[in-house]
């Protein structure tokens, strides 16, 4: 391939330590295999790089900048412009400045933008520079479904905020050569929203790495073996991971008797932590490693009410060998059957009824987590799904 890239991204790559992380590191892994990569990213007042890490060694060059805007800040300057508060929150003059440098000065053949907001400092006009739109979720629909619950402030908020970010979306999508889903399910979801074509709009899926998410990896947590042991694991302060748990917990677990549900992931809110006053669940906050809870537990639950795109904490079960069940909103866009290698639920009645068969029929769990897993292997290893990535950016010329 000629040229070199600039990636962008919303949130520094590295460590890959949550969701968006996980898959933006494994691009960026895939693209500097194919030509250098120039780096420049925003940088969460919370996250460190450290000087020796992988990225250094990754990028052709880096460029990390603090993302300066509240969320407060960033809802005053919508309301302000009319923008979306999604965008206006990744609004950073300095990151505009950066890649109009580094464009100047490098043979930049290629940009690759990940997340949406990112196309707020892609310039407009690139001349025979191929911009490559990964939205990975299309989170105006989330915003969307946000909208049809919560009191009549947040409905109307979540409802503006979706309308405006669709707007954003599709102005982008109409600039960019390609832009990118996560799933094949989200792709189409845009494509008959947006009104744009298959060769437009197309699915990169998340892979999953098989070695590090492999069952006796690493030791477990000690736990009470007399108590069946149900895990969910996320980034607590965000809103469906939130909204999953207190379901889970105040309709779900009262079905299922006996059981200890531990809630595992960094940044819990308030409201996360009044859980643990039930007798039944453990909230740890944030974790040295995920994988020693998830091998530890009897099985994981995903009843997530609101989701975009893959779950990332799905797949790392299935790959760990643990029996799932999952809300038919946090299965869909996976490539797994259901029944053979995880079960679906819908509603309180379905979800204790799945969690209460498993717990009682130990061969019929550990069946399902065999097959989870022989599923991740035939269907999810990183390098497979990245391998459509030198396609993507050469447009199919190549």
């Amino acid at each position: 391939m000629k040229g070199e890239i600039l990636f962008l991204a919303h949130r520094v790559p590295y460590p890959p330590d949550r969701g968006d992380k996980i898959r933006s590191w494994n691009i960026l892994k895939a693209l500097a295999k194919l030509a250098p990569v120039h780096v420049a990213a925003l940088i969460d007042p919370a996250d460190q790089v450290p000087e020796a890490s992988p990225l250094h060694d990754l990028a052709a060059s880096l460029t990390l900048l603090p993302r300066g805007r509240s969320k407060r800040s960033a809802m005053l300057a919508a309301l302000a412009k009319g923008s979306s508060a999604s965008v206006e929150l990744f609004a950073e003059l300095r990151l505009t400045a950066a890649v109009k440098a580094i464009l100047a000065e490098k043979p930049i053949s290629h940009i690759y933008a990940f997340s949406g907001q990112m196309a707020q400092h892609v310039p407009d006009h690139l001349d025979d520079t191929r911009f490559i739109m990964d939205f990975v979720d299309m989170d105006s629909a989330k915003f969307r479904d946000f909208g049809e619950s919560g009191n009549i402030f947040s409905r109307f908020a979540n409802r503006q905020e979706a309308k405006r970010l669709f707007a954003f979306e599709v102005a982008a999508a109409n600039r960019a050569d390609a832009s990118l889903f996560v799933s094949e399910v989200e792709a189409a979801l845009f494509r008959a929203e947006a009104g744009l074509g298959e060769e437009k709009v197309l699915a990169l899926e998340n892979g999953i790495d098989l070695d590090r998410y492999a069952p006796g990896m690493v030791e477990p947590i000690v736990r009470d073996a007399a108590k069946p042991m149900i895990l969910f694991t996320g980034q607590m302060d965000y809103a469906p991971n939130i909204d999953a748990v207190r379901w889970f917990a105040e309709e779900v677990l009262p079905h299922i008797p006996g059981a200890t549900f531990y809630i595992a992931g960094r940044a819990p809110t308030r409201e996360v932590m009044a859980l643990a006053a039930f007798p039944q669940i453990k909230v740890t906050g944030e974790v040295p490693d995920t994988r020693a809870y998830i091998e530890a537990a009897d099985l994981v639950v995903a009843p997530l009410r609101i989701a975009r795109g893959v779950q990332n904490k799905v797949l790392e079960a299935m790959a760990m060998g643990k029996p799932v069940v999952a809300s038919k909103e946090a299965a869909e866009g996976i490539d797994a059957e259901p029944g053979r290698d995880l079960i679906v639920a819908d509603g309180v009645e379905s979800f204790a009824k799945a969690v209460n068969v498993l717990i009682e029929d130990w061969d019929r769990a550990i069946a399902l987590g065999l097959a989870a897993r022989s599923q991740m292997e035939r269907r999810y290893a990183w390098d497979a799904q990245m391998a459509s990535l030198r396609t993507i950016l050469s447009g199919g010329g190549e």
